[in-house]
Order: C-alpha cells, then structure tokens, then sequence
C-alpha cells in the first residue's frame, strides 16, 4: 500500500509539473518527516552515494565531445555524408535524418542532444519539402533514441555502474541493436514515403559524390574510432575513453575543421555543464527514492514476483518487457535504469538470461520512454521545434515504436544480437 501511494504521489507531482528530480527527493524527505523513519539527512547521503561511481564521470566527457562537434563544422559534413548514402531513396529527407541520427549517436551519447543536433537543422527542410510537420517530428524523436544504442551511452554507462556490469561489454553489444533499428526505420519510411509520394533526390546515386563526402566527414568519423577502439580494445577505461574522445573533438573541430572559435568553445562547456547537470541532478535524486522503494519491499516484491514466471522464459520476457515500457511511461530513462535496472538484470539472469543481453534490453526499453508522453523529452522537443499537434506526433511514431519493440524481443530471442560482438572482443 505505501508503494502505491508512493508511486501516485510521484505521478501526480510530475503531471502538476514539478520537476521529476525534485519529485523524487520530496517525496522521501516528506515521508522521512512524518514517520521519523530515518534521519532527514538519509537524503543527501543518498543523493551522494548514487553518483559516487567512477564509470559516471564519463558522461561529462561524452556531453562535451558531442557540444564540440556541434560547435564545428561537423553537423554539415554529416549531413552531406547522409545525404550521398540515403538521399536517393524514397522520403530522402527523413532517411538522412534516420542515418545522420545513426552517425550522431557515436559522438555524443545523447538522444535529446540528437533530437535537438539532427531536428533543428532537418526538421525544417522535411517540412519545406512537403513532410508534414507531424511526421517529421516522429522520425526526428524515435531515431534519436538510437543515440542511447550505438555507442557511447550515456544510458549503458548509468546502467553498468548500477549493476556492476562492464561498459565495454554494454557498448559492444549495443552495435548490432542500434544498426539494425536504424536499418529496419529505414526500411518502414520507404514504406511510408511511397505511399504518400514524399520526395527523393534527383541527384543519382555516385560512389564519387559519396567518396567525397566520406573524405570531409573522416575527421568526425576518427571520434567513434577512438573511443570505440579505446574501450573495446582495452587500452582505455571508460573515463579515459572519454577524455580522449573530448580532446579528439577539440582537435578536429579546432585543428583540422579550423571552426571552433574560443566563444565556441566556452559555449560548448556552458552546454556541457548545463547537460551535465541535468543528468545527475536526476541519477542524484533517484538514489532517496530508490532507497525508500527498497525500505518499502517494492523492488524484492517485484524482483520476486518476476522470478515466479522464470520457469517459462516466453511469459517472462512478455512480462519483463511489458513492465519496463509501462514504468518507462512515468519516469525518465536515467532514473528508471537506477531504480529499476539492476533489478531486471538480476531477474534476468535467474530465468536463464545473460546479464549484459537483459541490461541492453532494459536500456533500449527505457530509452523509449523518451518519445512516450507525459514525460517523453524527445517527443516533446522534436514536437516543439516541429511546431506539430502532440497527438498526431504520437500516431506517427506508432510504426517506429513498434520497430523498437520488436527489437526487445530480437534481442532476447537471438542472443547473438547482443552477446556476439562482447564474446569476440573477450568482454562477455
């Protein structure tokens, strides 16, 4: 019962519109009041111990990579790079937004950085050539979540520090997921492109056009390698891979590119420590109410409660998979993968599954909580800079959910989606 007035007390605080993380350390500093169940002091302590991890400090590194990027003359070679693979086909327009959101995801960690990186510059130009504003911003916010997929993470990084997995292996095994839910949207908005006679490029096809722009995007395209080959090759932690990549994107953009200038370099550390904050004032307040959770028996109720469908692993992943899109609904994703991840993870594992293959699932599940309302921040955004009616965003992104949903069960189902990549590598 107090799990339940817990949890519509939390859902009723964040649709009067308080901040989430403000909810979330309310809630158990009000109950620690009333009752005098522990020292009011338990929240900060709490606060603090969710973010003393060493692998977290990563993800100010990876925030800054993907502002320096930003910052340079990065977004238009990606975008041409885009455009010479994908341009051809069918609604060329919303497949380059797809593509460059695949490119994006191995700079900055993100998906609202993608949201706002790929939106601002495309969402636009779809809308200019016909789209409706609707359906490109449906695009936009479900392909940006492939910036929590492909490598860096932010999300995998706030996972394995929670459950105590390797980042190397989360990020290895999100490769194959991430590339094959770009590759299936790619295929669903031909589908829909012809359909509704979106536009293509006249320009054919050339492997020439598309050396090109390979050549001008290389610099770019060097910051996946390094922090990719860094981690996976054992020469860097995560942290460390992150530093790297920072300084990688300082050089391309400042060196190579000759486009950043000193104001934009302070701007992309005045974003940096904006995001970064954003962050881990939510990872920081999710340690209290994780911890009352646990004091009220919900996360060994429910941990419990899962283990009896272990016995029968089709009913377990329908479970596993149902619960982690509901609550996906209610929280943000960093929040959810805290309270909730380490949890799954270990139930997982007691019907049979390997760790690092639930962890993924439990990242891209909760990473679809960021299209979904009423706390979907690329829905949200992707809405906004769109100018489009909130409800026929959300009917556009049905198809787009439904690839991502299917995905979830793919990477249960094949385990080679998500395990191959970290047992080649010697991660998992």
């Amino acid at each position: 019962m107090d799990s339940l007035l817990l949890c519509f007390g939390l859902i009723l605080l964040i649709l009067i519109g308080m901040p989430i993380a403000l909810a979330m350390i309310l809630l158990p500093a009000g109950y620690m009041l009333a009752t005098g169940a522990a020292p009011l002091l338990t929240v900060p302590y709490q606060m603090f111990e969710a973010v003393a991890k060493l692998p977290l400090v990563a993800i100010p590194f990876f925030i800054l990579t993907g502002e320096l990027m930003n910052s340079s003359a990065v977004t238009g070679r990606i975008l041409d790079l885009s455009r010479a693979i994908v341009g051809r086909l069918r609604g060329g327009l919303a497949q380059m937004n797809i593509v460059s959101s695949m490119f994006f995801a191995g700079m900055n960690g993100s998906a609202v950085a993608d949201t706002a990186t790929v939106g601002t510059v495309l969402i636009p130009a779809m809308k200019r050539a016909g789209y409706t504003p609707e359906f490109s911003a449906a695009v936009t916010a479900v392909a940006s979540t492939i910036g929590g997929i492909i490598p860096p993470s932010i999300a995998m990084i706030i996972l394995a520090s929670a459950a105590n997995l390797s980042v190397g292996a989360l990020f290895a095994g999100g490769i194959l997921p991430g590339v094959l839910i770009g590759l299936m949207m790619i295929g669903v908005t031909y589908w829909i492109a012809v359909r509704r006679g979106y536009e293509r490029s006249d320009e054919a096809f050339s492997l020439a056009r598309l050396g090109r722009a390979l050549w001008r995007s290389l610099g770019a395209l060097v910051i996946p390698v390094v922090l990719l080959g860094g981690i996976l090759g054992g020469w860097f932690s995560s942290v460390e891979s992150g530093a790297m990549t920072a300084a990688a994107a300082f050089i391309v953009g400042g060196v190579l590119y000759r486009s950043l200038t000193l104001k934009d370099i302070a701007e992309a550390f005045k974003r940096s420590v904006r995001l970064s904050a954003s962050v881990f004032i939510i990872i920081a307040a999710s340690g209290p109410f994780a911890w009352l959770l646990a004091k009220f028996g919900t996360i060994a109720a429910l941990e419990q409660w899962l283990a009896g469908f272990a016995g029968n692993p089709v009913l377990f992943v329908l479970v596993l998979i149902g619960l982690i899109l509901l609550i996906g609904t209610f929280l943000d994703a960093p929040a959810n993968i805290i309270i909730f991840g380490p949890m799954f993870v270990a139930a997982s594992a007691a019907a049979g599954f390997a760790p690092v293959q639930a962890a993924l699932v439990v990242v891209v599940g909760f990473l679809l909580g960021m299209v979904t309302p009423p706390v979907g921040a690329c829905y949200f955004l992707a809405s906004y800079i769109a100018r489009a009616r909130l409800e026929r965003v959300a009917v556009e992104m049905v198809p787009y959910m439904l690839i991502e949903v299917a995905v979830l069960f793919l990477m249960f189902a094949v385990p080679a989606l998500t395990l191959a990549l970290p047992r080649a590598l010697g991660l998992g």
